[in-house]
């Protein structure tokens, strides 16, 4: 097998962990397909770099994370969520959702998700799905959308986050400390 089919597999495997945590962090989803095919192409020219003895997903997010600051620089405009600090615990967080003991895949992980949040109150369920459903759009016209105030939206949000982040610790059993770890919020 030569490099090239180990870097197809590795890529296979890592694809959708990889695009979760660039759609994280990039709002606009032109840019952040962009980033990911930037990602990969760098990760290829930079393959007789990887130390083999090291776990790919995280060396591969690493380069996403540079293509992510760098991108970002050249796109002011775009709305960005995401420092050099966030990035890191988000890769952290990646890597413990990887580690995760129940859940091999991030199909059944993503699944997990969908459990938790048809299981939200309906307010804060449809504050979710609309958020998603609105993905480049502006707070302001999803909370238009729902009909409800902008803090009103906010507020459903946060509580919505924080009560899938306990569904999923108890589903996933991964750990996060909720009001201590800034990348709670970007679960969704």
């Amino acid at each position: 097998m030569d490099a090239h089919d180990v870097f197809e597999i590795l890529v296979r495997e890592h694809a959708d962990l990889l695009m979760a945590y660039i759609r994280a962090t990039v709002r606009d989803a032109s840019l952040a397909e962009d980033v990911f095919q930037e990602s990969l192409l760098t990760a290829w020219r930079r393959l007789p770099d990887y130390d083999k003895s090291r776990p790919f997903g995280p060396w591969l997010r690493g380069i996403a994370a540079n293509v992510i600051l760098a991108a970002l620089r050249q796109h002011k405009r775009v709305t960005a969520l995401c420092d050099q600090e966030l990035l890191e615990q988000l890769d952290s967080r990646c890597e413990a959702l990887a580690r995760s003991p129940t859940g091999d895949t991030l199909d059944e992980k993503l699944d997990a998700l969908r459990d938790c949040v048809r299981s939200l109150p309906e307010p804060y369920r449809q504050a979710i799905e609309t958020r998603i459903q609105a993905e480049d759009e502006p707070s302001e016209s999803v909370a238009e959308r729902l009909g409800i105030n902008l803090e009103t939206l906010k507020k459903r949000l946060q509580r919505a986050r924080a009560r899938l982040l306990e569904c999923l610790q108890r589903k996933l059993s991964f750990a996060c400390q909720m009001e201590s770890d800034p990348c709670h919020r970007i679960l969704i």
